[in-house]
């Protein structure tokens, strides 16, 4: 029985892993951001160019799905569903979590160059996010454990789905 405790306890650490890195990530956004209406390059600033906006944009896209879809789940905890019914939910959360915080970083690396590689200066924040980026994809499980964890829960469903829909012919 404690071990099923401890597995289920996973489900709340996921969530709230993602928590920290959905801020993590809007953090990235919002350096990138602000440096980029900053920095002049040709003649203007660096949010005046498409690909900059571009890279921007996308960030916020998946920063608010992020949100969105912690809220998903923060309102399903608040709402009184067991730990034992969000194990896809909250490993499919930390995977997307993971990855919308490493993509960020990334672009937001992008946008500050050379900035972004030093401990000093404008980019020190996102060149100390990016180092984060590891840190928060490993506790809670790897991105192919809880990415597996959720195929083999999705299987299993639509297992007792079909069956259920056999008995009825």
């Amino acid at each position: 029985a404690g071990f099923r405790y401890l597995l289920l306890n996973f489900n709340h650490e996921r969530w709230v892993i993602s928590l920290g890195t959905c801020r993590f990530a809007r953090l990235c956004y919002s350096e990138a951001l602000k440096y980029s209406m900053r920095r002049k390059t040709f003649g203007k600033a660096l949010c005046e160019h498409q690909m900059i906006r571009w890279k921007l944009g996308e960030m916020l896209r998946q920063i608010e799905a992020l949100h969105d879809c912690n809220e998903r789940v923060a309102f399903q905890y608040r709402s009184g569903v067991p730990d034992s019914r969000l194990g896809a939910q909250a490993a499919l959360l930390k995977v997307m979590a993971s990855k919308t915080f490493e993509y960020c970083a990334q672009e937001a690396s992008q946008v500050f160059g050379g900035a972004s590689i030093v401990r000093e200066g404008p980019g020190r924040v996102v060149e100390r996010l990016y180092r984060e980026v590891r840190a928060s994809a490993i506790p809670g499980g790897s991105e192919e454990v809880l990415l597996d964890l959720a195929a083999r829960q999705a299987i299993a469903g639509a297992c007792k789905f079909e069956s259920a829909e056999q008995s009825k012919l």
